[in-house]
């Protein structure tokens, strides 16, 4: 965006794709500078930098699109680095650190080029540390949501870890920020389960908080219902914690800047927790000057 305020030349899709590509395959360079130059900006950064009139859905097609030429562009490149996480002893130095980043980002790629989560799914089966066993899963789950693969990786992923409530935190947060609108039901059911536990404000961030704060296309739906599940989840959170209830409502402080449909609808959710009775000062006055301003 800077190039263009300058009025310099942009690079063009596939300039970009070899620049990238390229500097995935140099050795030269650390592994970990090359993980973070392959990673785009967030979704939530770009409309940043639109700043008003923003639509998430067509931000997201958009980044995808640039993901897959990328992808598809350095298919091979991407298929060796997937695989080329330290083997051996789990070691937290930064050099095995850098090189796990490395192979996690070469690995979404990968599977994003071939369009299938077989890769990914062996990832997640031959993991040996937590790193890798989330990078796998997330692609998993985000990539490929409704595959047979994915709901085996999740389910494995929370028997496994049933005991552990970080990881089952982790487990929350990567559904929930599945990309689309689906994953408003799908946060739906997860609330409704019968090992979901309300009271637990590190589960509720963990779901909620993730959902609203981390998953644009989700949270955004076009209908509304996104903003209509945090509205009702900050009320009734709202009786018991009204520091979580108001940490959460933060996720709507940017909804002037949304196109006019899902403004409207973000405004009518908003209009419904200041009507619903008698809220605590924290989030009451949050949503006041949500409205006012």
């Amino acid at each position: 965006s800077k190039l263009a305020r300058d009025g310099r030349n942009l690079p063009s899709a596939r300039e970009l794709s070899d620049i990238l590509v390229a500097t995935a395959a140099d050795e030269s360079l650390e592994p970990a500078f090359r993980a973070q130059a392959l990673m785009l900006p967030a979704e939530s950064d770009i409309a940043r930098e639109i700043g008003s009139n923003i639509d998430p859905d067509a931000i997201h097609s958009a980044r995808e699109a640039v993901l897959s030429d990328v992808a598809g562009a350095g298919l091979e490149v991407f298929a060796r680095l997937a695989d080329s996480a330290p083997k051996g002893p789990y070691s937290p130095d930064a050099a095995d650190a850098g090189l796990r980043a490395l192979a996690g980002v070469a690995l979404a790629y990968a599977s994003i080029a071939e369009g299938r989560p077989a890769r990914a799914k062996a990832a997640y089966d031959s993991s040996d540390n937590m790193t890798v066993m989330a990078q796998a899963l997330q692609v998993l789950a985000h990539q490929f949501p409704n595959s047979a693969e994915a709901a085996e990786a999740l389910a494995a992923f929370k028997s496994r870890f049933a005991d552990d409530p970080l990881a089952l935190d982790k487990w929350y947060s990567v559904q929930a920020m599945t990309p689309g609108a689906d994953t408003c039901a799908r946060v739906e059911d997860l609330l409704d389960s019968a090992d979901f536990d309300r009271t637990n404000p590190n589960r509720m961030r963990s779901l909620i908080g993730s959902f609203s704060a981390g998953n644009p296309t989700g949270f955004n739906a076009a209908d509304g219902a996104g903003y209509r599940l945090l509205a009702r989840e900050v009320i009734d959170i709202d009786k018991r914690n009204p520091q979580l209830a108001a940490r959460l409502l933060t996720a709507m402080r940017s909804w002037r800047s949304l196109e006019a449909g899902r403004q409207e609808l973000a405004r009518q959710a908003l209009v419904s927790i200041r009507e619903a009775g008698e809220l605590s000062p924290d989030v009451g006055d949050i949503v006041d000057r949500m409205l006012a301003n």
